[in-house]
């Protein structure tokens, strides 16, 4: 088991612009208002991730460029809202976007570095934030509502990589995913879309009358000034650690016998992802933890695909938000006290409350109050998403992963080889004590 630290020398990538620009559909899209659910309301923040890959001799970085501004070019045309405008319906308090063609951020940019000196792709590198610009500055105060932005960089070794900024009302990890599928079907030069997106969001509409029949303590009604609209679901800004803690295939063999020594419900799965966020919970909670707050309630948030759980499912094609927040709640003094199998089951219950009723009560609560997630911390897995395995023309990525961000408050889960990877960002003092939780937890015959 590795920890794996930033590295300081590298945080700059020493990049030169060449060029920003904004990108519309191929052609005429219609001009109209996109409905967001009461699920994508409060997710208007960013998601960034980066994807390298090696030099190839046939599609050297600017060919690549002009592949990729084409393909955006042709995937606006049926994912025609990325290139709109988000904006409040002052009338119903509503986040909507405005398909008005306006376009999507296209960057192109060069790096003095080689890969091999950029070094491991997958530490939390602070300069990776530079391969996927969030803002184009040099193009106007409209550009600053831009949903998302895709950048090039190459690399003095021939590699490059492609960088993507995404609001988060966009896309889930699920829709995400399908996007970035089609995308590479349009690099080339006949391939249809993998998969036609359903873009109508109306499906995960609020019931008429909304009507909420269970309680929903994993959400808080805000009190909100009339004219504004949906709270962000966001967090307090401030100078973060970040570390990812690799965990080989022996370490999660050990937190799954771990959970089976005294685990009460044989219907308790034991998966890679329960087991790590159980695990994840603990530190987290641990690492706040005194005589004096002993008895403060620790709040995790499991992210549930909810698109089989609806009678009738929703498509797996759904393009938007079709997730919900699974919560565990636990005192930090029961959590140290516990055994790690009641974390565990704890953490796998959550998703087992959402059924059918319970997600239509969910989004009619959120119609009723306008609400916002109430939860301290938050486990995103991306273990499913298969970013790695998308087939551009110039080949699959050599890695793709979340570039750290300012959020303390969202740990993501994403496959390495043969590995399980935890990103996590917290204050150095948390950081210290998360770590220290961490290593204590398994033998030292497993962490060296």
């Amino acid at each position: 088991m590795a920890f794996v630290l930033p590295v300081p020398s590298m945080q700059d990538l020493k990049l030169k612009l060449q060029q920003s620009t904004l990108v519309s559909p191929a052609k005429q899209t219609e001009n109209k208002v996109f409905f967001l659910s009461n699920i994508d309301q409060f997710l208007n923040f960013d998601v960034v991730t980066v994807h390298f890959f090696k030099a190839n001799p046939d599609f050297p970085p600017e060919t690549v460029a002009k592949r990729l501004k084409m393909a955006l070019e042709r995937v606006l045309v049926p994912y025609d809202f990325l290139a709109g405008r988000l904006k409040l319906n002052l009338h119903s308090g509503r986040l909507e976007i405005d398909c008005n063609s306006a376009g999507v951020g296209f960057v192109v940019a060069s790096s003095e570095c080689s890969l091999a000196e950029v070094g491991d792709l997958v530490s939390p590198n602070l300069g990776f934030r530079q391969l996927a610009i969030q803002t184009l500055d040099n193009l106007g105060p409209e550009v600053d509502q831009l949903l998302c932005v895709f950048q090039v960089t190459s690399f003095k070794c021939g590699g490059f990589s492609i960088g993507m900024s995404t609001n988060h009302v966009l896309f889930d990890g699920a829709s995400a995913q399908i996007f970035i599928e089609n995308l590479a079907t349009q690099a080339f030069d006949d391939k249809p879309l993998a998969i036609i997106p359903c873009n109508d969001r109306h499906i995960l509409a609020a019931r008429s009358p909304p009507h909420a029949e269970f309680p929903h303590p994993e959400f808080f009604k805000p009190d909100l000034p009339a004219g504004l609209g949906p709270p962000a679901f966001d967090c307090e800004r401030e100078e973060l650690d970040y570390t990812v803690f690799s965990l080989t295939l022996n370490a999660i063999n050990y937190l799954k016998d771990k959970a089976r020594e005294s685990i009460s419900s044989t219907s308790t799965k034991i998966t890679s992802f329960i087991v790590v966020a159980a695990l994840i919970w603990r530190c987290k909670a641990l690492s706040n933890y005194t005589e004096y707050n002993k008895d403060t309630v620790s709040t995790l948030f499991n992210i549930v695909d909810i698109r089989s759980r609806l009678n009738p499912p929703l498509p797996n094609s759904y393009c938007g938000n079709a997730v919900l927040a699974a919560y565990s709640s636990a005192t930090c003094d029961d959590i140290e006290k516990w055994p790690f199998s009641k974390l565990v089951e704890l953490v796998a219950e959550g998703p087992k409350r959402m059924t059918d009723e319970y997600v239509k009560s969910t989004i009619d609560w959120l119609e009723i109050n306008k609400g916002r997630p109430r939860g301290e911390y938050t486990v995103s897995s991306w273990l499913r998403m298969r970013f790695g395995e998308v087939v551009y023309p110039w080949g699959k990525p050599m890695h793709s992963g979340p570039v750290v961000s300012y959020r303390k408050d969202i740990c993501w889960i994403f496959p390495g080889f043969d590995r399980v990877n935890a990103l996590v960002s917290l204050p150095a003092k948390e950081m210290e004590r998360f770590v220290a939780c961490f290593r204590e937890f398994f033998p030292q015959s497993i962490i060296n």
